[in-house]
């Protein structure tokens, strides 16, 4: 054999010692990747489920004005509207009863709210099913944050709020599922056609971006008394 030659079995010895340095490069590649998705808390891993076991079983789009008891009120579980997703979503995730929560505020702080209904008193059967009235609450909560067509600025269990065509208000919470090619979350919501999960983040314009972390829901623990 010539000088300088090897046997075709040993011609990968020089990528066999490259290998360890290519598997560091795909691991830190995808540990970059990870890193770039924040960590998804116990407390929103259970809020997205709560909303995602809507989907099937809240099949209409109903906003009828309804007498509902007080609190824990709540129209009949096949229909609802886009703030009965988030509703129902913190019951179950948190035992936080929306309903009781915005009542108690406007009881303290009518003013503070939108005016929108020519209404001169809270009203404990609408009030918390009114999109206005949610982003209210959540700015005074604390769980505010800047308005961003940035993907990367929405988190799992984040709470958007949209202005519809017609200038209707709609709301949601963003999925820890993501379209087919993973560039933008879903969104579980009601716009019509019952609970649903959706590419919808940047269907619409934007009116609000909040996120409840823990001094937030405990600003909102003490009104549901």
């Amino acid at each position: 054999m010539p000088a300088g030659m090897e046997p075709s079995g040993q011609s990968g010895a020089g990528w066999g010692r490259l290998c360890p340095m290519r598997i560091l490069f795909v691991t830190l590649t995808a540990l970059s990747l990870l890193a770039a998705r924040p960590a998804l808390s116990q407390d929103m891993s259970g809020l997205i489920a709560a909303a995602r076991a809507q989907v099937g079983v809240t099949t209409i789009y109903d906003p009828a004005y309804v007498s509902l008891p007080y609190p824990g009120g709540d129209v009949p579980a096949n229909r609802g509207v886009c703030t009965d997703v988030v509703i129902r979503a913190f019951r179950t995730a948190w035992g936080l009863d929306l309903q009781r929560v915005v009542h108690a505020d406007m009881r303290r702080a009518f003013d503070s709210y939108p005016q929108l209904w020519g209404m001169t008193g809270p009203d404990a059967n609408i009030d918390h099913r009114r999109v206005p009235n949610l982003q209210t609450l959540f700015t005074r909560a604390g769980a505010s944050l800047p308005i961003s067509t940035e993907v990367a600025d929405y988190q799992p269990g984040d709470l958007v709020s949209w202005r519809l065509p017609g200038n209707l208000p709609h709301i949601g919470i963003v999925s820890d599922r993501r379209t087919e090619g993973g560039e933008m979350p879903l969104i579980l919501h009601n716009i019509g056609g019952g609970a649903q999960e959706e590419d919808l983040l940047l269907s619409f314009a934007i009116t609000g971006h909040y996120r409840i972390d823990a001094k937030a829901l405990a600003w909102m623990r003490r009104l549901d008394r």
